[in-house]
């Protein structure tokens, strides 16, 4: 496991930006930002062997890598888009934070389309259907 100092110091600053909010608005969403990304960065390299673990056991118990590819699209969808509604409520945007989390759930909905027509043909199939 990485150092936790890592994201202390990162955390540090970020607190620091809301120190700096009163007095350059501006600057103080940069950095906030900027320590977002950096979080996001380090956690990527701690994520990733989670996401092989669970891509080895999801292949030895033979479920198909279609299912696999959606789930791991429709978490990236979350992520990016909790991350972009947080940015906009920070800048005091909170009702492009909303636009955006809806823009992110009907993406997962498209996302998942091909999915629920699978769904919905071995339904009709089951019942005698076409």
């Amino acid at each position: 496991m990485k150092p936790l100092y890592i994201i202390t110091v990162i955390t540090f600053i970020g607190a620091f930006s809301l120190m700096l909010k009163k007095y350059a608005r501006e600057y103080s969403l940069l950095i906030n930002i900027s320590m977002s990304i950096l979080i996001i960065i380090y956690l990527t390299s701690s994520i990733i062997p989670i996401f092989n673990y669970i891509k080895s056991l999801i292949s030895a118990a033979n479920i198909p890598d279609k299912y696999v590819s959606l789930l791991f699209k429709s978490l990236g969808i979350c992520f990016i888009t909790q991350f972009a509604s947080d940015s906009c409520r920070d800048a005091g945007e909170s009702s492009l934070a909303s636009k955006i989390e809806i823009v992110g759930k009907v993406s997962i909905v498209t996302a998942s389309l091909p999915l629920l027509d699978e769904i919905s043909q071995t339904t009709l199939a089951l019942l005698g259907g076409k």
